[in-house]
């Protein structure tokens, strides 16, 4: 990757900080009508989609955080951000838990999920938003070289991959009447919380993006 100057590192690190300010708005947004609409209509995977949403906000609420610290200071502060990252990765444990726990519970019990319109749109306009988001956040970090900006757009990624599987299930369930694969989604949610947890803690997120632009 060509150098920088210093005003294109600033500017670009601004235009990080936005998009960050745009996920946490977003997601506040999705994350409450998702739980809204998943708990008036019984749906598990629906309530673990909202539950992601608020916790991508959480994660880009951190992340903005020390992008204005570094806007101020002038310099990244290596500690905090790698503590940042495993924050994140924490959050991804707590809601793969979560869905797990709740989704077993709705096998056991034999509950049978509303359809909800409502949800649907929503985990449509999630695929059309969050890819362009996350498409804008690569570029930013891979021109910046930036491990948190580009664990950002990682996150956004999986939300986009939430979406479809939260959408599938739904649409599946529509058609076929069975109620079992709501919580089915559900663990889909939690397999891709556990594993993106795990690279978030263990640095290998970030690794990954770079290895993108070595050579071949």
């Amino acid at each position: 990757m060509s150098a920088i100057t210093t005003q294109e590192t600033e500017r670009l690190t601004r235009r990080g900080l936005r998009l960050a300010q745009v996920t946490v708005v977003y997601n506040v947004v999705e994350g409450t009508v998702a739980i809204a609409a998943g708990i008036a209509a019984g749906l598990v995977s629906v309530i673990g989609f909202g539950i992601d949403s608020g916790i991508e906000s959480i994660a880009a609420v951190l992340v903005g955080l020390r992008l204005a610290a570094r806007l101020r200071r002038g310099r990244a502060d290596e500690k905090k951000e790698k503590i940042t990252l495993r924050l994140v990765a924490v959050t991804f444990f707590i809601l793969a838990a979560y869905v797990t726990f709740e989704g077993i519970r709705s096998l056991i019990e034999g509950e049978r999920p509303e359809t909800s319109w409502l949800a649907i749109g929503l985990l449509v306009t999630s695929i059309i938003v969050m890819p362009v988001l996350a498409v804008m956040k690569t570029l930013v970090g891979r021109r910046l070289g930036d491990n948190l900006i580009l664990a950002d757009a990682a996150e956004t990624r999986i939300c986009v991959l939430l979406s479809i599987s939260t959408l599938a299930g739904l649409l599946l369930y529509m058609l076929t009447g069975a109620g079992w694969l709501d919580p089915v989604a559900g663990f889909i949610i939690a397999a891709f919380a556990i594993w993106e947890g795990k690279e978030a803690w263990e640095g290998e997120l970030i690794e990954g993006e770079h290895d993108d632009d070595e050579p071949r």
